[in-house]
């Protein structure tokens, strides 16, 4: 029997990995998903589903709905991805992460299955998270898809309700270069007859997202044309307070939000636009659930790097957005924030489209380019060459303990620093001062 590091050794560094390899870890297709469903006897069927896709944003709307269900006294699972610091953060029964001897023994009994045809790394971690969902006789689970929608492992499932949270350029090379392209993929999560929320309206998505549903005979409703959550206030007790209006009128006023990110209005717009259609279905969801699994997020789900503020004089914040559309509103609350000089650690992946991004960002801002401990990682000196052709100025450092030092060196009490542009990277900074 292997020991629960062996066992991870097998599972990330043996098996291909997306997160670490990138594209040459993507299936194309739906071959091993099949295999893994008839082979584990379909265990997703055992319990009811919800499914969210999206671009940005379907971490924390599937950490809300999870919160929400939560509070509502159900047992409820969680899959997501990628991970921070654990590998069993992906996968969560009321919060709780997956136990280490439910994974040793989950691959020890089936490793020789696996060996007959070489799943990927994601394709085993959904039939472990659904096993382990079967095991807990979960009432719901929510599962969020990990790249695209239609090729997707997670694409199995035959949810309650589909969820896409937006489109935005991203992952060009796999799901296509055009946003009704990426639409197309996104939208493969759409089932027969199953009610769809789309987080928000675009003229190049809404006519794809149209077509399919309609195709499928699958209702569906565009929550940025129904719930408007225009502005947000800190509270005394460290929450973000949302007047949430439905059309037009404030049906959730003084909504407190316990992720802090101004990103988050239009996440959990979307949230309450699925409790209405969940509604409709037949799910009882009180208002005061709505209010305690909204507020209480994190501490049921343990939602991690999200605008998560690490400490103050100086503040210091870090964000896992990491394409155009999150960067792009991760920045304009950077410029809502007070603050004397802005710090910011930045690393990306090695196949990550640096030019819209960096050409953006905050010039007089002082930069401290890092890479990533992951393969995929984008050399620190190259991104320090793109940044500064972009007229983006500051040295280059291989570690982010280096690049982190060099930040608090320089940073004055009313500064305001930021470490993003990756998952990767700030979940090196979180096991840094986790250290």
């Amino acid at each position: 029997m292997m020991t629960y590091r062996e066992t991870l050794t097998y599972l990330i560094d043996q098996l291909p990995m997306y997160q670490r390899i990138g594209q040459m870890a993507y299936r194309t297709g739906l071959e091993n998903t099949l295999k893994l469903d008839s082979y584990f006897k379909m265990p997703h069927r055992n319990f009811t589903t919800i499914h969210v896709a999206g671009t940005n944003g379907k971490g924390s709307v599937s950490h809300m709905l999870a919160s929400l269900f939560q509070e509502a006294g159900h047992t409820v699972g969680l899959y997501t991805s990628p991970h921070l610091l654990d590998f069993r953060e992906r996968i969560r029964v009321n919060g709780k992460m997956i136990s280490r001897s439910f994974i040793i023994d989950f691959v020890h009994d089936n490793k020789p299955f696996f060996s007959t045809f070489s799943p990927s790394f994601f394709e085993i971690s959904v039939y472990l998270a659904f096993c382990y969902f079967f095991h807990c006789r979960v009432d719901i689970a929510v599962i969020e898809v990990g790249l695209g929608g239609r090729l997707d492992a997670t694409n199995i499932i035959n949810p309650v309700l589909s969820v896409i949270t937006n489109i935005g350029m991203d992952h060009t090379d796999i799901l296509g270069n055009t946003i009704a392209k990426i639409a197309a993929e996104k939208a493969g999560i759409i089932k027969s007859r199953v009610p769809v929320v789309v987080g928000e309206s675009h003229p190049e998505t809404l006519p794809v997202f149209k077509r399919i549903a309609g195709e499928l005979n699958a209702p569906m409703t565009i929550a940025d044309n129904l719930c408007h959550i225009d502005t947000s206030s800190g509270t005394a007790d460290g929450f973000q307070l949302f007047h949430a209006k439905i059309n037009g009128k404030v049906r959730y006023p003084n909504l407190k939000c316990a992720l802090l990110g101004h990103y988050q209005r239009k996440n959990t717009a979307t949230l309450l636009i699925a409790v209405d259609q969940l509604r409709r279905s037949g799910f009882t969801l009180e208002d005061s659930v709505v209010y305690a699994g909204i507020r209480n997020v994190i501490k049921n789900t343990g939602l991690a790097g999200r605008w998560q503020v690490i400490c103050h004089s100086p503040t210091i914040i870090c964000d896992t957005a990491h394409n155009y559309d999150g960067l792009k509103q991760v920045f304009q609350q950077v410029a809502e924030t007070p603050h004397e000089r802005l710090h910011i650690i930045l690393g990306f992946v090695s196949d990550k489209d640096t030019g819209s991004i960096l050409g953006f960002l905050p010039a007089d801002a002082s930069y401290y380019f890092t890479r990533l401990s992951v393969p995929r990682t984008m050399d620190e000196k190259e991104l320090a060459s793109r940044a500064h052709d972009n007229g983006l100025m500051g040295p280059s450092f291989p570690r982010i303990a280096e690049a982190f030092a060099a930040m608090k060196k320089n940073a004055g009490p009313n500064d305001l620093g930021l470490v993003t542009g990756s998952t990767f990277l700030v979940a090196d900074f979180l096991r840094l001062l986790k250290k």
